[in-house]
């Protein structure tokens, strides 16, 4: 069983996570890569959070309200029962047609029952508990700030007694309540009433967002949480970030610990792509533009990853007075990533914009913007395609020729083709057809090893990597090819162990990988399928279900051993590969 047992709220500025007990955990402000308000999840001492303490013996329940991001959390015992309702506001201002979507947190509390007597926990720790937190109590909230930094604050309201909240008295639950934490000043009075209007009108954006999204006839409900989950990890902007966490380890003491609250291209690309397909081509636009705004402020450079601001520098530092999750150290913000050359990234990216070509009818402006960054691409790809790189999987060592990034290369190349024929541009056509060809050619005579009868991980190793199965999803090799047959096979062999896929079986610059990464699973079953060995792909993807937390979300990795999620969470990545292979099951071979 998982041990990251949480619920995501969010609405496009920010989220937060909330354990199985109704604990807030995560929460940073106001937005996703701000500093922590919240952060016991990375250190149950120092870190904060906001918690209740039902007195008695209860049973919790935690769901989903079906269809929505609107996390229930119900206290059922003998003689007494109540619920917890987080979400945040999301939805669109009818007066300025602008969709609202403030920094803040309710938290709806529903007497069912019985007279519940509980405490609730407030201990926020802003500026991720860098300085002395003071709470300042007012009449109507209370203010929190940071010693490290005075000018970030938050605000609580609520309908119960702020004394006894800040005390941790007793509260005996006459009747339904509310907090909300917001990181401004409301401006308005904040009652019970108000809030059940911010609740109303969340619910119904989130319940016409999934009527919006196309309907398939099994695994549907695994389909629209894992799209409700990428949908609440979009920055307004049109950015997705990787993940909402930073430094939650591939495995527990070790220091692999990454800040994924970032805009990867590659993992963006997927996400929006995945979203698209789904009927969703609004966030499409969005991305587009984010993309456009990035690009088009400088031409003369590219970089796999930005801020959800679009920032360039991402400059990683470590936070030493936090222990980490489970001891696991160093606790890291900023990426130092953002410096590497991932030549993979540029065919993510070239193919979501031909999927957004085919499927999105823009403006004429935004269609040039659109074809200079496609030139911009390709006259990159032209030049650094023969060049080693750090690969997909952000190795920080030495740079190799890594077949999964020539073969994405040749996947920029071959969708710049097709988006410059279908804009009769058959000069650019030309040119990089016969550079896409150079480099199929280049992949087929360094990247096969005879000896092995398989694709490796690079030109100079012999290693088995699971990036090889993208061979065929992106067209570089047809599935029937019996050198991908027989590369599938070799990844089954070296790298699928207890259901599971590790990425690579070679050690990199921290040594041997010792969890499974979630997404390679899937792309395992992918493969597999595709491949005529269907009930070994719907044996596989059975399986890998079950390792799924209580609320259906998977993290990065996934310990072999355990089975508990590990890495930073919930992973766009997964979730993408999820729906991906959902679908492909669902539509190619209904159960019975």
């Amino acid at each position: 069983m998982s041990n990251l047992n949480y619920g995501l709220i969010g609405n496009s500025c920010t989220a937060a996570l909330i354990s199985e007990r109704g604990d807030m955990e995560w929460l940073c402000m106001p937005y996703f890569d701000s500093p922590s308000v919240f952060a016991s999840l990375l250190d149950r001492e120092k870190g904060g959070h906001f918690g209740i303490e039902p007195i008695g013996n209860y049973t919790i329940i935690q769901k989903y309200i079906p269809h929505t991001n609107l996390l229930r959390t119900r206290f059922v015992s003998s003689d007494a029962e109540f619920e917890i309702t987080d979400f945040m506001p999301l939805y669109r201002d009818q007066d300025t047609g602008e969709y609202y979507h403030p920094s803040e947190v309710y938290r709806y509390v529903h007497l069912i029952r019985g007279l519940p007597r509980l405490r609730f926990i407030y201990a926020p720790r802003p500026d991720y508990a860098r300085g002395k937190c003071t709470l300042n109590i007012t009449d109507d909230y209370v203010e929190s700030r940071s010693s490290s930094n005075v000018a970030d604050r938050q605000y609580l309201y609520s309908s119960f007694p702020l004394t006894d909240i800040l005390k941790g008295n007793i509260i005996g639950l006459e009747t339904d309540g509310f907090f909300l934490l917001s990181y401004n000043e409301k401006l308005i009075h904040v009652d019970l009433e108000q809030e059940k209007l911010e609740y109303c009108r969340t619910l119904t954006y989130w319940l016409n967002w999934s009527k919006a999204t196309k309907q398939y006839p099994i695994y549907n409900d695994i389909i629209e949480r894992s799209l409700l989950t990428l949908k609440m990890m979009t920055f307004y902007n049109g950015a997705v970030l990787a993940a909402i966490t930073t430094s939650l380890p591939e495995y527990p003491g070790e220091v692999r610990n990454w800040d994924y609250r970032f805009c990867w291209l590659r993992d963006a690309s997927m996400t929006i792509e995945t979203l698209v397909n789904l009927g969703h081509t609004r966030a499409a636009r969005r991305f587009v533009k984010f993309i456009q705004s990035t690009f088009i402020a400088n031409h003369s450079s590219f970089q796999i990853m930005y801020s959800i601001h679009g920032q360039r520098k991402l400059t990683e530092q470590t936070l030493d007075h936090l222990s980490g999750y489970k001891d696991s150290r160093p606790v890291r913000i900023g990426n130092a990533a953002w410096k590497q050359r991932q030549n993979d990234s540029f065919g993510y990216l070239m193919n979501m914009i031909y999927q957004y070509y085919n499927l999105v009818s823009g403006p004429q402006d935004e269609i040039e913007d659109i074809w200079d960054m496609v030139k911009n691409i390709c006259r990159i790809v032209m030049s650094e395609w023969k060049n080693p790189d750090k690969g997909i999987w952000e190795i920080r060592g030495k740079a190799q020729h890594f077949v999964s990034s020539k073969v994405m290369c040749w996947v920029a190349l071959d969708r710049g083709v097709r988006i410059a024929h279908r804009l009769h541009k058959y000069r650019e056509e030309e040119i990089w057809q016969k550079t896409a060809d150079k480099i199929r050619e280049d992949v087929m005579n360094k990247g096969w090893n005879e000896t092995l009868q398989t694709f490796t991980q690079t030109y100079d190793n012999t290693c088995i990597d699971a990036s090889l199965l993208l061979l065929e999803p992106y067209g570089f090799i047809e599935a029937g090819n019996e050198k991908y047959k027989m590369t599938v096979n070799a990844v089954r062999k070296e790298l699928l162990h207890q259901g599971l896929v590790y990425r690579y079986n070679a050690p990199d610059d921290f040594g041997e990988p010792k969890s499974a990464f979630t997404i390679c699973t899937f792309w395992l079953i992918r493969a597999l399928f595709v491949t005529g060995k269907r009930q070994q792909a719907h044996r596989l993807f059975e399986n890998i279900l079950k390792y799924a937390n209580h609320l259906g979300m998977f993290s990065e990795d996934i310990d072999l051993k355990t089975k508990a999620l590990l890495g930073n969470y919930p992973q766009a990545y997964s979730h993408l590969a999820l729906i991906n292979t959902a679908i492909l099951l669902s539509e190619n071979e209904p159960r019975s």
